[in-house]
């Protein structure tokens, strides 16, 4: 099975066809079928928990903890809910286990306004790069990603899951089992917590 994956971002549609033919095909016992979504979300998997855990050999971990645990759940899987949405919150729980068993010490103010997330907004520098820019942007990301590290586990997995991984709202409200509004208040603490780590630096 050789399938082409389209890599722009107009191609979501043509990814959503290839993922659930591939998944029919896995919960029917095709081993090429899981092994092409291996291929499909392992790198994916491998970012979400390198900026999860900043480590790489766990992420690496997680990887293959992740596609364990999907070939060992197949046959209880949904298909009526978006593989992808699966797959993310078998990741993000493990990296959140693991985060959890570090006992993070950092922690946000109980008494911060609880207003809501504005879609629009974005951490990440645009892709539209020059030479001349390029190594700012780079200095730039991994000022950002090492305040997203300081957020606590909480806060940072919807940040990451909303900045890094391009999920939306509802994509990540569905990945944690949170209702929207509560994913909404989340992205807003974090960018909060962000900003003001963020405003001396950048």
């Amino acid at each position: 099975m050789n399938l082409v994956i389209p890599i722009s971002k107009s191609g979501g549609i043509v990814l959503d066809q290839i993922e659930n033919r591939l998944t029919k095909l896995a919960l029917n016992g095709d081993q090429q079928a899981f092994a092409e979504i291996v291929e499909l979300y392992k790198d994916k998997i491998y970012h979400l928990g390198y900026r999860m855990l900043s480590n790489r050999h766990e992420a690496e971990d997680v990887v293959q903890e992740t596609f364990l645990r999907v070939f060992k759940s197949l046959d209880r899987f949904d298909p009526n809910q978006k593989f992808s949405t699966w797959i993310y919150r078998i990741a993000t729980n493990l990296c959140i286990d693991r985060l959890r068993k570090r006992k993070a010490t950092y922690s946000l103010d109980a008494d911060m306004n609880d207003q809501e997330g504005l879609d629009g907004y974005s951490l990440i520098p645009s892709d539209n790069r020059t030479p001349e820019s390029e190594l700012m942007i780079s200095e730039t990301k991994q000022i950002i990603y090492d305040a997203i590290e300081s957020l606590p586990a909480k806060y940072k997995s919807v940040m990451i899951l909303r900045y890094l991984q391009d999920l939306s709202l509802q994509e990540i409200s569905d990945v944690l089992g949170m209702p929207v509004t509560t994913i909404k208040t989340r992205v807003h603490r974090g960018r909060d917590f962000l900003r003001k780590k963020l405003e001396p630096k950048l």
